[in-house]
């Protein structure tokens, strides 16, 4: 049987990948490169403080990791004010030209979940200056909205804190904010293995990303893989739909007629 083309589309750009991956704690940048192709990535996080975009006496993230391959998504981790993150992503499109970017300002805290009081500052910073934002938020169903109404082109909701590998914790909100959302809705961050993204796309979430727990893996090219298959796995189960749950049995065969 084949399926139609299942795309997605943010801020007028459409892709066929609803995996994300991200650009940190790979040991080199060739493992990096190794993982995003393996995953069937278009899209990759760049933390553009955290990565080397400019200076060519160094390695350099663009001469493994390609803009011509995949679209760069420059993000602003280590950011815990509105005014850095302006800087951070100023300095990202005159880097690279690149004006689709994801905002994350995080609380100065162990959980670092983002700051949302100024998280939805920032975004408004942003906008003004032409950016088209995609926003990482707690899994609050309001500030969700908040953002979407402020302008947001997508809603990160954090399945749980940044590297924890705890999977999802909310999935009740998760599935809130999806059910209420005009723009596309991707977990992002607590994603630890293969059933976490699955099961954040049988929530009917339009993608997801994951960094550390490709990264992190004893084999982080066969973990990307696992990743990509499991996404695929997940979107083709929302799509079909899944059965009820029920409290009680019931026979999978007719109980009638039997010998």
């Amino acid at each position: 049987m084949t399926f139609p083309q299942d795309t997605w589309t943010v801020a007028g750009r459409t892709f066929s990948s609803r995996l994300i991956v991200g650009t940190g704690k790979y040991k080199t940048y060739q493992e990096n490169a190794d993982a995003a192709e393996a995953a069937g990535a278009e899209i990759v996080t760049v933390a553009v403080r955290r990565v080397n975009l400019s200076d060519p006496s160094q390695p350099m993230l663009v001469d493994y990791v390609r803009p011509d391959r995949f679209t760069f998504l420059p993000n602003t981790a280590g950011c815990f004010t509105g005014e850095a993150a302006v800087r951070t992503l100023r300095l990202a499109r005159e880097a690279g030209g690149w004006d689709l970017v994801k905002l994350e300002v995080l609380s100065d805290t162990a959980h670092l979940y983002p700051d949302m009081i100024e998280t939805l500052r920032a975004l408004e910073l942003l906008i003004r200056e032409g950016f088209q934002v995609m926003v990482y938020c707690t899994d609050d169903v309001v500030m969700a909205k908040r953002l979407e109404d402020a302008g947001a082109a997508a809603i990160m909701p954090a399945a749980s804190p940044i590297g924890s590998g705890l999977g999802i914790q909310n999935r009740v909100n998760i599935r809130l904010i999806v059910e209420g959302a005009g723009v596309p809705v991707l977990v992002d961050a607590g994603v630890g293995t293969a059933s976490d993204a699955t099961i954040a796309m049988e929530l009917g979430c339009d993608a997801v990303i994951a960094n550390t727990a490709i990264a992190a893996a004893k084999d982080p090219i066969l973990m990307a893989s696992a990743m990509k298959h499991a996404v695929i796995a997940g979107r083709e189960a929302y799509l079909a739909g899944r059965m009820p749950k029920r409290m009680y049995a019931s026979a999978s065969s007719p109980l009638g007629g039997l010998i």
